[in-house]
């Protein structure tokens, strides 16, 4: 295994973790806006982890520049739904969650 090997594995199991951690808060926070705050913040550091892990990987910059567009069109679309989510939420009266 080459050095592009080791920090590839890395980078996309570091992407799996965030990933992960997402997924636990979606489960476990108590409101919609923490569960899509958690989501939206850790799936795009994630995904940004991946992407980073497979750019090592490709074999052209074209590759790495249409994974780095990708990225961009996720962070935008999943910034765009969860703003519908939470604007949605609002207007029908969901409270935030106090302890």
């Amino acid at each position: 295994m080459t050095l592009n090997d080791y920090v590839s594995s890395i980078l996309l199991i570091l992407g799996a973790i965030f990933f992960l951690a997402g997924t636990l808060g979606l489960l476990r926070f108590p409101d919609v806006y923490t569960r899509l705050h958690a989501l939206t913040k850790a799936d795009n550091v994630g995904l940004g982890l991946l992407i980073a892990g497979l750019a090592v990987q490709a074999e052209s910059w074209a590759i790495v520049g249409k994974l780095f567009l990708i990225w961009l069109l996720i962070l935008l679309a999943g910034a765009s739904v969860s703003y519908l989510i939470a604007k949605g939420a609002f207007r029908r009266g969901v409270r935030i969650w106090r302890r």
